[in-house]
């Protein structure tokens, strides 16, 4: 038997707190008429396991777990069941957690999504408003495969994506390395060399800009790394913020070449949420506000919302999405075709289908011109080292 806090008023319309003991949040609330108390607030007081301390789930099991909810449920296995067979028979320490709690939330009497939004940092916004709106509309083990199948393709293309760029990553962390070594511990040993050239003014301007800045980052180096780090952890404080997340999204969808793929890959997400969504029988209104949060994007869910606002005036989808000005005009055209001819669902299907193989190749693309270019620049890095310490040295032979 479960302890519960609750806050109720009473038939004089005084405020009354207390706890009572109950097997189920439903039992509580029936003690609670029974007393002629109308509660306004009831919390089960009974001890969970600890979830603060999970961090992240593989989204791969993540979506194993959806997927054999969705079996089981399309098999007839009422939901306390089916979250009591998965939190058994996973061996992750921290899905079986929070299995166990969203399993206690459920039997207390909140609905699947409302258990699931309790944990925003294991469940994603598009996963819970997916399962809301299946509850809602009655294909709840329709809207677990997709998540499911979201989930896995999502996490396919990010490790597709880290593969790509995996070796200019490594690349990239090699020139920085060979760069600082050389600047703190190779060139000061030149500059006793020089001093007799730089006594004379004779030391060419490169050369001088080099020691100058090798002496910079030999004397100041942990401390500019020390700043670096603080800046940055600020910087990422802020980015959690709304503002901080608007403008981080707005510069990415601005960047040169990655800008566009991001933007296909936050539009193809909308598309293939809202997609589902519609087939499925959810009004269009209803499927605008879930498939808003799908985008992972604070600029385009914002021209969403504004879209949903402007169609509940009589207005048609498309016409919203293209004043806003962040979607692609391209599919803003499809949408509008699409509308004209009834089959808006399937025609966002095959969008999102489009911009998923598109956003590959482009990326594909990207990563191909940023391997020469990293070592082109490695190479122009090295070269110029050499020339601003060869020139001195040059110098020096000819007054011999």
């Amino acid at each position: 038997m479960a302890e519960f806090t609750y806050t109720a008023r009473n038939v004089a319309g005084e405020k009354v707190t207390g706890t009572l003991s109950a097997d189920t949040r439903g039992e509580a609330l029936a003690v609670l008429g029974s007393r002629d108390l109308f509660p306004l607030h009831l919390e089960d007081e009974a001890p969970l396991a600890d979830t603060k301390r999970i961090r992240r789930i593989p989204a791969r099991l993540m979506a194993t777990a959806y997927g054999q909810m969705a079996d089981l449920l399309r098999s007839g296995v009422p939901l306390l069941r089916c979250l009591e067979v998965l939190g058994n028979q996973t061996s992750h320490s921290g899905l079986k957690a929070v299995l166990g709690q969203v399993h206690h939330h459920v039997q207390q009497g909140s609905t699947l999504a409302e258990a699931m939004a309790r944990f925003p940092r294991i469940f994603s916004e598009m996963a819970i408003s997916m399962v809301r709106a299946g509850g809602e509309g009655g294909f709840l083990e329709e809207a677990l495969n997709q998540v499911a199948r979201f989930t896995e393709a999502q996490e396919e293309f990010k490790r597709r994506t880290l593969g790509a760029v995996a070796y200019p990553l490594v690349l990239a962390g090699l020139m920085t390395v060979i760069v600082v070594v050389l600047m703190v511990f190779f060139v000061p040993l030149f500059d006793d060399l020089f001093e007799g050239l730089r006594q004379r003014n004779e030391l060419p301007p490169l050369t001088e800009c080099l020691l100058a800045l090798s002496a910079f980052m030999k004397q100041w180096a942990l401390v500019v790394l020390a700043v670096g780090v603080g800046v940055g952890a600020l910087v990422y404080r802020w980015l959690k913020t709304e503002e901080g997340r608007m403008r981080r999204d707005r510069v990415k969808l601005r960047l040169p070449m990655v800008g566009k793929i991001f933007v296909n890959l936050a539009v193809s997400r909308f598309c293939r949420v809202l997609g589902t969504l519609m087939h499925n029988g959810v009004p269009i209104l209803r499927s605008l506000e879930i498939s808003s949060d799908a985008t992972g994007n604070f600029v385009l869910a914002a021209a969403v919302r504004q879209a949903t606002e402007n169609i509940s005036a009589g207005q048609s989808l498309a016409g919203p999405l293209a004043a806003s000005g962040e979607f692609p005009p391209v599919v803003v055209e499809m949408i509008s075709v699409a509308e004209e001819a009834n089959n808006l669902e399937s025609v966002l299907l095959d969008i999102a289908e489009s911009l998923e193989n598109r956003t590959w190749r482009a990326l594909d693309l990207a990563v191909r011109l940023l391997e020469p270019l990293l070592l082109m620049l490695l190479a122009g890095v090295v070269l110029m080292l050499a020339v601003a310490l060869l020139l001195p040295i040059f110098k020096m032979s000819q007054m011999v």
